[in-house]
């Protein structure tokens, strides 16, 4: 099983970390004529990132620790071009942009991860 996970582990949290953006997105298209309901998004290379560092680990007491962020949960708070009168900062147009440039970035690493699952089972068929 330490062979799947090393080949796929990356992809994996990768896909996470988009599935998570996604979520976000669309929460915020969904709150777009909610009162005071503030636009927020995720920045993905900060949470990849710290996914990544989170998992690598010193083996030695001589080796450097990584410096972790403070908030590894990458979560940011949308600025507006434009503030409503009622204090929401959802912007339906940036939002939907930005949903439909993630939803092709999510499709792109299933795609990839499809590639990479698909490259294993031929090495393991032996074609």
């Amino acid at each position: 099983m330490s062979l799947f996970d090393t080949a796929l582990s990356t992809h994996a949290q990768s896909l996470t970390a988009r599935s998570q953006r996604v979520e976000v997105l669309a929460q915020n298209i969904a709150n777009a004529d909610t009162p005071n309901f503030k636009a927020r998004d995720v920045d993905f290379k900060k949470v990849f990132k710290n996914t990544l560092e989170d998992s690598m680990k010193t083996t030695h007491g001589k080796h450097m620790a990584l410096a972790v962020d403070e908030s590894a949960d990458g979560m940011m708070y949308r600025t507006p071009f434009n503030v409503a009168f009622d204090g929401n900062t959802v912007e339906l147009n940036v939002e939907q942009a930005q949903y439909g440039k993630a939803a092709a970035e999510y499709q792109a690493t299933v795609n990839f991860l499809q590639d990479k699952i698909g490259g294993l089972r031929k090495a393991l068929r032996g074609d």
